[in-house]
Order: C-alpha cells, then sequence, then structure tokens
C-alpha cells in the first residue's frame, strides 16, 4: 500500500509542476517571431496601405475588457507623438459581435486603425493570453516586445521606452 501512495503522490507532483510551467508553452508568436501576413487572416477593416519598414503596435482588445478603455486614450496619444516617425497603430477587436465593437468605439475618439477578427484567427495565431494583449514590431517585422494587460502610466512608460529605443535602431 505505501508503494502505491508513493507513486500517485509523485503523479500528482509531476502534474501539479506540468500545470504551472503550461503558461511557459504557448504555441503562439512570440518575441523574435515574424508579424505574419495580416492580409491572410481575412479581418474586417482596412488594413493601412503599407506597414513594411513601419514600427507596429497590435493591440488585441475586446468591448468587455475594463482595461481595453483605459488603453485607448493611450494609444491615441502614441499616435500622435510618433505616427510622423513611423509608428503605426492596429487595434484588433475580438469582439465575436460587430455591434459590441462599435457600440464601445462610440466612447473614443481614435484616428488609429481599427480591425475586427471575427473568425478569431489572427487572435488564435498569436495566442493571446489575456484582453488586453500588444505585440511591438520592429521595422524589420519581428515582435520585440509584448505587454499583457494595460498598466496605465507603468505600461505607457514601457510603450514610450519601446518605441524611442526601436526608433533608434537602423532601418532594414
Amino acid at each position: 500500500m505505501f508503494r502505491h501512495e508513493k507513486t500517485i503522490s509523485q503523479a500528482l507532483l509531476v502534474a501539479l509542476w506540468m500545470i504551472a510551467l503550461a503558461p511557459l508553452a504557448r504555441a503562439g508568436l512570440k518575441e523574435g517571431d515574424r508579424l505574419p501576413d495580416l492580409a491572410t487572416f481575412k479581418l474586417e477593416g482596412n488594413l493601412p496601405a503599407e506597414i513594411k519598414g513601419r514600427i507596429i503596435l497590435l493591440d488585441f482588445w475586446a468591448s468587455w475588457c475594463a482595461p481595453c478603455k483605459a488603453s485607448f486614450p493611450a494609444m491615441e496619444a502614441l499616435r500622435k507623438k510618433y505616427a510622423e516617425r513611423g509608428v503605426t497603430i492596429i487595434a484588433v477587436s475580438v469582439d465575436e459581435e460587430r455591434e459590441k465593437m462599435e457600440q464601445f468605439l462610440k466612447s473614443f475618439k481614435v484616428d488609429f486603425v481599427i480591425l475586427r477578427d471575427a473568425e478569431q484567427k489572427l487572435v488564435a495565431a498569436f495566442d493571446v493570453p489575456t484582453m488586453p494583449t500588444s505585440f511591438l514590431i520592429d521595422r524589420a517585422g519581428r515582435i520585440r516586445f509584448v505587454h499583457e494587460g494595460f498598466l496605465g502610466d507603468e505600461t505607457i512608460r514601457h510603450y514610450n521606452e519601446e518605441i524611442d529605443q526601436l526608433l533608434k535602431e537602423p532601418l532594414p
């Protein structure tokens, strides 16, 4: 009987260890990966005519997400500050219902790109863990920074530091 209890204890320990490490083993896109061709994901809305050679802040959000409401004014401020310097902000709604996205957008005056991932293909490719999650992509098209959640001033500070860093790097 003792041997059986020891085997169960070991199996339980291994299972708990695997559960703890599961978030680290996400299969989605991560820092260092190339941004896939967004046109292949059948996103609703108008993709920017040219994103090649630009720094991109790709943000995944949803109408039901409270931190997303705080992130929109911050992203608009970033757009105003950096658009002329080669930064494009693309916010991708994961709302299943277009009406919910449109209702959310009535509360915000923003001039960055808004798309909707109606088929949930892009959000699945990135394996987005939480709303909002944003990916900062360099001019060579590589994911350089990932932000899970929006923590107000702390996240804004990181965005500014990281964008400034990417702007200093030589063109690809």
